[in-house]
């Protein structure tokens, strides 16, 4: 217990390290930028990840980068723990330890999801908190099953689906791993586990309302997402090597195998049943869609999947060479805080001359990692609300102004606003003097689209985006004077 608890701790310190001193990504601006009060649910997830950064906000009164994502490190510390009891409690401590080691050394994992502003990291720890509660309630390994546990389960599930949608995926795999437990059917004759579903039912009620109350956009945003059909036969394979880019091959590939081996087991083994189970619908899933869908598919969405492979990857770990293990285990953390170290530095002091140069103005990888805080002071006076055409734009630009203390509301004149559509509609901007980023696109192709919509359109003065001095993206601008109506997506 005391190695696994060094190992919790010393990831924590690094993720601590990593969310102060580098800046915030697109997802992570956008979240934070969109995001001005607390409500039943938001465009693209549900209400956990945005309760949690805007609770923070509150609580600290500031919008820095170590402020928002603190609540997301301190659950990954959470989520490491309950990894270590539910393994522990299974197949018993030294396989909790190398669980929790190969957790803390997996990038999407442990960095990603460890220290950013996003909805997996609170997602990992209810799914792993429903997991300890499912054992529980089942008796598994070899115990008693404990009827009262399905309470927690319930209420660990509809956490789960507060943080993100993809959560059903394992719940639905792990129920159906349930059912076709002998144990699993016996115990589905009782109250509890269907007190448990109600309870998680309840808790996701307010995203169902506030969808119906919003002609259901996040459902219909996130189940579109596999519209359009693009026959594709080896994008399978490209999806999970991303995904075992993103876990790490050499964790990833044990981990498949072992999903293999727990469905040849079958039913009999019924640790491996319910964790194959459960693992299985997003492992599957977003590769069979890749296959005939158009939709690009972001290799972190099967993560939850793989999350529950970790107690299979721990005890297969103690059958394995200990200075083996070893010495893989310390080549990778050696590679990651490498890499966390090299972020930080090239966040703090920025690129080497001779690299800042080579990219060309707007296409340096320094802009998704540096906040766009210089634009404050060249913002003109006058003006009521900025206007981005991307959401990634409104995104960085919202929180550079958020993190200033700037108070100018920020919208999306544009196709896909997210969030942007709810928190400040362009209707609202009636009357008032806007700011237009003219990005993307021709400044004449920006001007003609947006003249008619204003009474008056002018150029605005160039907001630049610099890092330690270096220009990475100079942003044209108009002034809109006398919003009329409210730009056309």
């Amino acid at each position: 217990m005391k190695s696994a608890l060094l190992v919790v701790l010393t990831a924590l310190l690094f993720r601590l390290i990593l969310a102060a001193f580098s800046g915030l990504g697109i997802d992570e601006s956008y979240m934070v930028a969109a995001s001005s009060h607390f409500a039943a649910s938001y465009f693209d997830h549900p209400l956990a990840s945005w309760w949690l950064e805007l609770g923070a906000r509150h609580l600290f009164g500031s919008a820095a980068p170590i402020v928002v994502r603190l609540p997301f490190v301190l659950l990954s510390g959470v989520a490491s723990w309950l990894l270590y009891l539910v393994t522990a409690r299974l197949y018993g401590v030294k396989a909790a330890f190398w669980a929790v080691l190969a957790y803390s050394l997996s990038p999407v994992f442990s960095l990603a999801f460890g220290s950013w502003v996003l909805p997996d990291g609170p997602l990992n720890t209810a799914l792993l908190a429903v997991l300890y509660a499912l054992i529980r309630a089942l008796g598994l390994p070899e115990g008693k099953p404990a009827p009262r546990w399905w309470l927690a389960a319930g209420l660990f599930a509809g956490l789960a689906m507060l943080s993100k949608y993809s959560a059903a995926l394992v719940l639905v795999g792990a129920a159906l791993g349930v059912l076709l437990d002998k144990v699993g059917r016996r115990e589905l004759a009782r109250p509890w586990p269907w007190l448990g579903v109600m309870l998680a039912l309840a808790l996701f009620a307010p995203v169902v309302v506030w969808n119906a109350q919003h002609h259901w956009a996040s459902f219909g945003y996130q189940g579109g997402r596999a519209e359009g059909v693009r026959i594709r036969p080896l994008m399978p394979l490209s999806i999970w090597g991303g995904e075992a880019l993103f876990v790490l091959p050499w964790l990833w590939a044990p981990m498949v195998w072992l999903l293999v081996r727990a469905f040849l087991a079958g039913a009999t083994a019924r640790v491996s049943w319910l964790l194959g189970w459960a693992a299985i619908i997003p492992v599957l899933l977003f590769a069979v869609v890749g296959f005939w869908s158009s939709t690009h598919i972001l290799f972190h969405w099967a993560a939850p999947g793989y999350l529950m492979l970790f107690p299979l990857l721990g005890d297969w770990a103690t059958r394995r060479s200990v200075r083996m293990l070893r010495i893989v285990a310390v080549i990778t953390g050696g590679l990651l805080v490498a890499a966390s170290l090299i972020i930080v530095a090239l966040v703090q002091f920025g690129l080497p001359p001779l690299l800042a140069h080579s990219f060309k103005p707007g296409k340096s990888p320094m802009l998704q990692a540096v906040d766009w805080t210089s634009i404050g002071p060249a913002l003109p006076p006058g003006i009521d609300a900025i206007a981005a055409q991307r959401w990634f734009d409104a995104g960085k630009i919202g929180y550079a102004l958020r993190r200033d203390g700037i108070k100018l509301p920020v919208t999306v004149f544009g196709p896909e606003p997210h969030q942007f559509a709810f928190t400040t509609p362009p209707a609202s901007l009636l009357g008032k003097d806007v700011l237009i980023i003219a990005m993307p696109g021709a400044l004449m192709q920006t001007y003609e689209r947006f003249a008619p919509d204003f009474a008056s359109l002018k150029p605005g003065p160039v907001l630049p985006v610099l890092d330690h001095g270096q220009m990475l993206l100079a942003i044209p601008t108009f002034i809109g004077a006398d919003m009329k109506k409210a730009p056309q997506a």
